[in-house]
């Protein structure tokens, strides 16, 4: 797989959470914890389950940080 987005992170499952329509899929990128939110059907057809190996695609226009008062 080839992509232009830069910012793909290797991570794996450790939860899929899933609801009726969408999934929180949780990742373990290297001791960081992630959460993806994706369709139920998208976690079928990708095979996800806990133990597997995936890359993290993020894509935000924006990134807001902020400060304590």
């Amino acid at each position: 797989m080839r992509l232009s987005a830069r910012n793909q992170i290797p991570a794996r499952v450790t939860s899929i959470n899933a609801g009726e329509a969408i999934a929180n899929v949780e990742l373990d990128a290297n001791g960081t914890r992630l959460v993806a939110s994706i369709t139920v059907e998208a976690v079928r057809e990708l095979g996800l389950a806990e133990g597997t190996e995936v890359i993290a695609v993020i894509k935000a226009s924006e990134v807001i940080l902020a400060t304590a008062d």
